[in-house]
């Protein structure tokens, strides 16, 4: 099964594609990973760019999931409005392609990846580069290795739900 993680941002939403039934000894296999960066300034224009740019991707690896890390508690509340609608966007494309999104919460990534909820960046990127077994510089953005590490709290997510019922 093909997962798609994503990472938004209004600069630059990561994005990383995981097969999550593979046969290598984790069951996860790393297939891509990217970032949307759209050139526009102006917020609305940076939307569309982001929502056409998705589409693209999840129509090239057609994803049976989505994961998507919910929004923090920002500051500025200007920033947490604009972050807002680019989530709406991100949500918007695979729901329109009949693909479930779930979403989860910047603590319980870090958790699924690190093993501790206030992992730095870093920490985060060193920890999907190990787990995915990839070669040093695979993965250069953070924002692309966020995204893969919501990809992978995905799957944990997934093996505890099946458990459970």
């Amino acid at each position: 099964m093909i997962i798609c993680g994503i990472d938004p941002g209004t600069r630059s939403t990561g994005y990383g594609i995981l097969d999550i039934n593979a046969t290598s000894t984790s069951g996860i296999r790393y297939i891509a990973h990217g970032a949307i960066k759209p050139a526009s300034r102006d917020m609305n224009a940076r939307v569309k760019e982001i929502f056409i740019a998705l589409t693209d991707i999840l129509k090239l690896y057609r994803p049976s999931e989505v994961a998507v890390e919910t929004s923090f508690y920002a500051l500025n509340a200007q920033t947490a409005l604009k972050l807002g609608q680019i989530r709406g966007a991100i949500i918007l494309a695979p729901t329109l392609m009949d693909i479930p999104v779930f979403e989860y919460t910047p603590t319980e990534i870090k958790k699924a990846t690190c093993g501790y909820g206030h992992a730095d960046k870093d920490q985060i990127h060193s920890m999907v580069n190990t787990i995915l077994n990839l070669p040093k510089g695979t993965v250069k953005s953070r924002d692309a290795s966020d995204a893969l590490a919501i990809g992978l709290c995905h799957t944990s997510s997934r093996r505890f739900r099946r458990l459970a019922t």
